[in-house]
């Protein structure tokens, strides 16, 4: 799968792995330490919320929950679910992802809970949108899959096996980006609280305004080999 990709792919993803590893390295610094971009150890933490019938933390991290699913909708809604297809679909996604990041900004600047489940939709719908446009070879707002790739490929790499070059490219580009804006969200939060999440959003949009430079339609004939 990731020789079909085209060539913009790795500057693209590291891109939005930058601007999903700020986004949650300022819902850890202000969120009570929860993450937004992936849901692991919110999932766990609700688990633990309800066997010391602490329920309300609980409901609140089921919103988060759902939210991140609800922003994935968006993108089923929007792209559809066909891997390999660039659509103008996608820039409508990026806009809204960036949208939905100011409105967290906005939201959380003013004290209001519901920004957390905004900057949680934000991410759920980059996560889709990505997923479906690779088949889930490319995954920016968590590292988890990554670090996993790399794994299978040193064990390959043991074996004789070679899991291909462009893979461990993109791996060690993903990580790079999201351990870089974390740094960026860390700055930026200390710096400005919340406003911070204007450098993700930013981000986000001039991905959008590049997607729309990119032709539409089935990629195949354009990719790197």
């Amino acid at each position: 799968m990731p020789h079909r990709l085209p060539a913009w792919v790795e500057t693209g993803a590291f891109f939005l792995a930058l601007a999903a590893g700020a986004v949650n390295a300022i819902a850890l610094l202000g969120f009570n330490h929860q993450g937004v971009s992936h849901l692991s150890g919110i999932s766990t933490q609700i688990g633990i919320d309800v066997s010391t019938t602490n329920f309300s933390a609980a409901t609140h991290l089921g919103l988060m929950v759902l939210s991140f699913a609800l922003g994935a909708s968006i993108s089923g809604l929007v792209v559809g679910s066909e891997p390999l297809k660039l659509r103008r679909g996608y820039s409508v996604c990026l806009f809204g992802e960036a949208a939905l990041l100011l409105g967290a900004m906005w939201l959380l600047g003013g004290g209001s809970i519901a920004g957390q489940y905004i900057a949680a939709a934000a991410c759920g719908l980059q996560n889709a949108m990505t997923s479906t446009f690779t088949g889930a070879v490319v995954r920016t707002t968590h590292v988890t899959g990554i670090i996993t790739d790399l794994g299978v490929s040193f064990g390959l790499w043991l074996r004789g096996e070679s899991a291909g070059q462009r893979r461990l490219v993109i791996c060690l580009v993903l990580i790079a980006g999201f351990i870089l804006g974390g740094l960026v969200g860390a700055l930026s939060f200390g710096w400005w609280g919340y406003n911070g999440l204007v450098l993700p959003a930013v981000v986000i949009l001039l991905m959008g305004l590049a997607s729309l430079l990119l032709p539409s339609g089935n990629i195949s004939a354009a990719v790197s080999q």
